[in-house]
């Protein structure tokens, strides 16, 4: 059995419609043209979330091509507040255009670590991986795996040997800047956004290490 930094899962997610929104836009929801780092770790917290273990997402690779469609939807304009209970969303709805992406297919590779001061002595590597294998085989969810929104359902099985990318072959494109995800520094302190320069090479999403990115070396 591998260690788990070097064992690696391999998931597949695809749906008919996903939004994975830039956050520069500000009245309209607009598409990265290829799933974050981001949704991808919240496709497997879907499977398996445990305080004591943490994602890492080190590809995605693209199976379908980059297809587009655009729709309007309603949406609300607050955010939901804890201990609020005269809020009515029909006194607070908006319609705005969503640009999304459709028919959309990705092979997640990630691996977890165990979490320092939340593993407890009975856990271990070995015991997650076969929970996560277990879960994944069987269909099991905490909540329903999505892609960007939770509206858009993904359906998420075991990558199968195989499976090639749409864009195998064509060389090394730039995606620009892209989110990788929240980072919360310490108890207390605010949240803030952390990204990367993205590149699709040979119809794959290279994702860099946690602390190449936070330390400003990701390229």
């Amino acid at each position: 059995m591998k260690s788990t930094a070097d064992r690696r899962f391999r998931v597949r997610a695809r749906g008919p419609v996903a939004c994975f929104t830039r956050p520069e836009m500000k009245a309209e929801r607009v598409s990265y043209e290829v799933m974050t780092p981001s949704a991808a770790r919240g496709v497997l917290e879907a499977i398996l979330w445990k305080p004591a273990i943490r994602w890492h997402i080190h590809e995605i690779a693209v199976l379908a091509p980059v297809k587009w469609t655009s729709f309007r939807r309603n949406e609300v304009n607050s955010r939901a507040t804890v201990g609020r209970f005269d809020y009515a969303a029909d006194e607070d709805r908006a319609q705005r255009n969503t640009v999304a992406l459709r028919d959309v297919d990705y092979v997640i590779t990630a691996s977890f670590t165990l979490v320092p001061g939340k593993a407890g002595p009975e856990d271990n590597a070995r015991k997650f991986e076969d929970m996560f294998e277990r879960r994944l085989e069987r269909g099991q969810f905490f909540h329903a795996p999505y892609l960007g929104c939770r509206e858009f359902a993904a359906r998420v099985e075991p990558a199968e040997d195989g499976l090639l990318p749409h864009e195998a072959g064509s060389g090394r494109r730039p995606l620009g800047l892209m989110f990788y995800d929240f980072v919360f520094d310490e108890p207390g302190a605010p949240v803030r956004p952390e990204f990367f320069q993205a590149f699709l090479e040979d119809g794959v999403l290279r994702v860099p290490p946690r602390a190449q990115v936070l330390g400003g070396g990701a390229s």
